[in-house]
């Protein structure tokens, strides 16, 4: 005669032991190593301004020997890059901004394309993840005329935008692109004004290189504000739609973590060092009292967000969330 009670417990014992012999199984496949994918998927970031839609558009992020570039005290320097979580390479964003008013697509920057190497030229692709394709964009307003922000503007030995009228500041077109600058230039600086004109010339040969002079209305709602220093005609843009306001500053900061709190750092880019640290202090002074957005092509990605005070002349970068 059997015990109901112990065939109970022996039905239970089983099923425990075929679950657990079950999970055995099954743990194999689970844990088994999984291939990494070692690539980001697509990088932009849409906003509105007022009435403007604002996509800012990676073009990768390249190492920069930040320790190396940034000129000021070293250990004030080294101290921020500390407090930062950051090293003697500092991994930097490529930013561009497409302006969609309505009436115009404008493009502010044109990334790196293969000049750089393999970390960036993303912003193609970048571009139509985004919804847009290289042949809409009406015009390309360049902040400077450094590799990193012209390389783009050509796509082998094609245009990329072949519909874009290029504008820049007289100043910038002048100075990188003269024969004789390029000639009296030093060795290391010379690829500066090969890439300038490497990058242009199509765009010169068709006519669609358009220069402006200092502060200047492009378009309704976007204008380009002088902030020399950086470059002879370096520049930025204010897009105003609505009473809210989005400057786009250019290469007015390298490194978050450094130049905000300390102003005077400058870097080795700069063609006028103490004209760029002047930029800083103004700018970050304005962008404080008068609260409006900033964009730049080198704060982490998407590059967004707004200054303020952080006690006696120093800043603060406040992303936007």
């Amino acid at each position: 005669m059997t015990d109901d009670r112990s065939v109970s417990l022996t039905r239970r014992s089983l099923l425990v032991a075929s679950c657990i012999c079950m999970g055995c199984a099954i743990s194999g496949p689970l844990l088994a190593g999984v291939p990494m994918v070692r690539t980001e998927g697509p990088e932009f970031y849409r906003l509105m301004v007022g009435d403007y839609e604002v996509t800012v558009i990676s073009d990768g992020k390249s190492p920069m020997a930040v320790t190396k570039l940034l000129q000021g005290n070293p250990s004030v320097i080294a101290d921020a890059l500390n407090k930062g979580f950051l090293g003697e390479q500092v991994a930097t964003s490529h930013n561009s901004f497409l302006v969609n008013t309505g009436d115009r697509l404008v493009l502010i920057d044109a990334g790196a394309g293969t000049v750089l190497g393999p970390h960036t030229g993303k912003l193609l692709a970048n571009l139509r993840a985004a919804g847009y394709r290289p042949e809409q964009v009406d015009e390309v307003y360049l902040t400077h005329m450094h590799a990193d922000h012209i390389g783009g503007l050509m796509s082998g030995s094609q245009p990329t935008f072949p519909n874009a009228i290029i504008r820049a500041d007289r100043r910038d077109a002048d100075y990188w692109l003269s024969e004789a600058n390029m000639r009296d230039a030093p060795a290391e600086a010379k690829r500066f004004f090969e890439a300038a004109k490497g990058s242009l010339s199509a765009y010169i040969k068709a006519g669609r290189l358009r220069t402006f002079e200092g502060l200047a209305d492009l378009i309704p709602g976007v204008r380009a504000r002088p902030a020399y220093g950086h470059t002879p005609g370096h520049t930025m843009y204010e897009v105003d739609s609505r009473g809210e306001k989005l400057l786009l500053w250019g290469d007015i900061v390298h490194v978050a973590a450094v130049q905000f709190a300390d102003p005077t750092v400058t870097i080795g880019y700069d063609v006028d060092r103490t004209e760029a640290e002047q930029e800083h202090w103004r700018i970050f002074a304005d962008a404080t009292q008068n609260r409006y957005m900033v964009g730049g092509a080198h704060l982490p990605f998407p590059g967004l967000g707004h200054v303020r005070s952080a006690g006696d002349r120093s800043y603060a970068f406040v992303p936007l969330t």
